[in-house]
């Protein structure tokens, strides 16, 4: 018998940042058709980081660094994802500004995969957590040496400020290898009856997926609507970026660069275990054995 979907309601968390919108909205515009109610929250990512943490939400937005950490407590979604192709999170200074080897630099979260990166490329430098709108001035006011920008900041930043490094190129000096850069991706809470976390699963992908094919539509509805920080031109590019067709269905190159990220942090001592990511995400065979 099918799962009564009566009355079952589960908080998803996403952040406020354009990508993060342009997956969620089509369910929020009543695009797609979701099985449960769900009551969505938007908050930086770090504070979704931490609110994962202590098991606040349903399903929720996190940095990918993050996942090792509460592996026991949700699982890991093959749907919403941003990964870095080339590009990624930027650390910028003041042009001309030459780096000592313990410079201060502001990154937006000490669990954000900008700051996995940063500690094991530059293990004395002094860090600072700030919000990520709120790096670029820090640098500018010399507040400190330089700083990680992220989400829709990489796109434009002052004159004033030259990039020292790219996190792509420092991820690919890390593992000697072309894998894309895990970035960001979704979790479901383990508590979730697994029939229930596949539905939902499916639910966001078919968003994702009705996002990616009207994204015009979409894109202009975001921007009519002012749920976006940026202009429709840097809205297009930062999407194409972030919000792909590599976004709503995790395939095997993702799959082995989450699992060489999760052996550098193992065996950098940041994990207490290597973790292999196909173990952690949802078998979704249970549903065809359950109704065969």
């Amino acid at each position: 018998m099918q799962d009564s979907i009566a009355n079952h309601a589960y908080t998803i968390a996403h952040s406020p940042d354009a990508d993060d919108i342009f997956m969620y909205y089509a369910i929020k515009f009543g695009w797609i058709d979701s099985p449960y109610k769900l009551s969505n929250y938007a908050l930086d990512i770090e504070s979704l980081n931490v609110a994962c943490l202590q098991g606040m939400y349903d399903i929720s937005a996190i940095s990918f660094a993050l996942y090792p950490l509460i592996c026991n407590e949700y699982a890991l979604l093959s749907t919403g994802m941003s990964f870095g192709d080339g590009y990624g999170p930027k650390l910028i200074k003041r042009k001309g500004k030459t780096l000592g080897k313990r410079f201060t630099v502001a990154l937006s979260g000490a669990h954000t995969t900008n700051a996995f990166l940063f500690r094991l490329k530059y293990p004395d430098a002094k860090i600072v957590y700030k919000n990520f709108l709120e790096i670029e001035q820090n640098v500018l006011d010399n507040n400190v040496d330089a700083g990680v920008l992220i989400h829709e900041s990489i796109l434009h930043f002052s004159s004033a400020l030259e990039v020292e490094a790219s996190m792509w190129d420092i991820w690919q000096d890390l593992i000697k290898d072309t894998l894309p850069l895990p970035l960001g991706g979704m979790a479901i809470r383990r508590s979730i009856p697994l029939n229930r976390a596949i539905v939902l699963e499916e639910t966001l992908t078919k968003a994702i997926q009705i996002a990616l094919r009207f994204q015009p539509i979409l894109s202009q509805m975001l921007l009519d609507s002012q749920l976006v920080r940026v202009n429709a031109k840097d809205l297009q590019t930062y999407l194409h970026l972030y919000a792909n067709e590599h976004s709503h269905s995790m395939n095997c190159t993702q799959l082995a660069a989450l699992n060489k990220m999760y052996e550098l942090g193992y065996n950098a001592g940041i994990y207490p275990y290597k973790l292999h990511v196909e173990n952690y995400m949802i078998p979704k065979e249970y549903q065809k054995i359950r109704y065969s």
